[in-house]
């Protein structure tokens, strides 16, 4: 079998689903923090609109490559695959380690300085699924989700971020002086 190394969107789409299947996370889960993020802000907000987002941050190659290295550098941490000191520092999740962090700022940083700011306000309060992944990897010693949260929260952050973008956009082409130019551009 021929190797590959691309894949279309709606391929890393249901790889990144299946991934956070594996690790315990759900499509809907993610979008319930995107949905507590964004309706404190927007009032028109769905969690619907919240799932959509997190799908498309899903099927993004940025997204794909970030999420699979994160889960793969968890898993062969619970299966104690990766060598000391390194295995003990990602067990335990340690503070200053700091590249966990690095991977969910890029993440949620692909939809600019705002997906940061949600991004770290997700990181500091880890909301409802961050709160649980972030936990089990600090009480489970055979758990590792070092990464998962970090990112998990990056995608909550973006898909957030991408949901206010398209509600200023539809209200900025409301504006009657608007003249729709057409462009192959996908949110």
């Amino acid at each position: 079998m021929e190797k590959r190394r691309l894949f279309s969107r709606d391929e890393m789409l249901r790889m990144n689903i299946e991934t956070l299947k594996e690790r315990g996370v759900s499509v809907d889960d993610i979008a319930g923090v995107a949905y507590a993020q964004q309706s404190k802000w927007t009032v028109e907000v769905s969690r619907q609109d919240c799932i959509e987002s997190v799908e498309k941050i899903l099927s993004l190659r940025d997204t794909f490559h970030i999420l699979q290295l994160g889960a793969e550098i968890d898993r062969l941490t619970e299966e104690n695959r990766i060598r000391q000191p390194l295995r003990e520092i990602l067990h335990t999740d340690l503070g200053l380690f700091g590249i966990d962090e690095l991977f969910g700022l890029e993440l949620a940083g692909l939809f600019g300085t705002i997906g940061k700011t949600n991004f770290g306000d997700i990181d500091v309060n880890k909301p409802a699924i961050i709160e649980t992944l972030n936990t089990q990897g600090k009480d489970d010693e055979k758990v590792c989700h070092t990464f998962l949260d970090d990112i998990v929260g990056a995608i909550a952050a973006a898909a957030s971020t991408r949901v206010a973008q398209i509600a200023n956009e539809n209200e900025a082409r409301k504006d009657p002086r608007y003249k729709e130019i057409k462009l192959d551009f996908d949110l």
